[in-house]
């Protein structure tokens, strides 16, 4: 089972200590944060983005296509009332001269993205105070 700790270094930060790593959030200045790192809701959106940048990046190694020239750009909609993600919609941005024969199989290996496909097959979150 992963664990990974919660910490509250001040104001508006919160920090998540995994593997070795400490990940620093913050909030706008607007919403009483410093501003001094991402909110935890750019993270998630970071962490679907890489992933399926991960899983195009594999798929064009194992091709020995070039990556350099190739983007991923997300773009979020959200629920006016709720202001929750109502659509993510995620481009993969390839240069013009990428095989035409890869173009529908990168778009489906990017869809192996386990964060991708945690948001497809949500996972029951629990709350308790101990």
């Amino acid at each position: 089972m992963m664990e990974m700790k919660i910490h509250f270094p001040g104001g508006k930060q919160v920090d998540a200590v995994y593997n070795g790593f400490t990940i620093h959030t913050d909030q706008p200045v607007g919403d009483g944060g410093n501003g001094s790192g991402p909110t935890p809701f750019d993270l998630l959106l970071a962490s679907l983005g890489t992933c399926s940048g991960f899983f195009v990046a594999s798929f064009c190694q194992s091709r020995s296509l070039p990556t350099d020239n190739i983007h991923l750009t997300l773009r979020v909609s959200a629920d006016e009332k709720t202001h929750l993600m109502k659509t993510v919609d995620i481009d993969i941005v390839l240069p013009p001269d990428f095989p035409e024969r890869y173009r529908s199989a990168v778009v489906r290996a990017a869809e192996m993205c386990m964060v991708k496909q945690t948001f497809a097959n949500p996972p029951v979150i629990t709350f308790r105070a101990v």
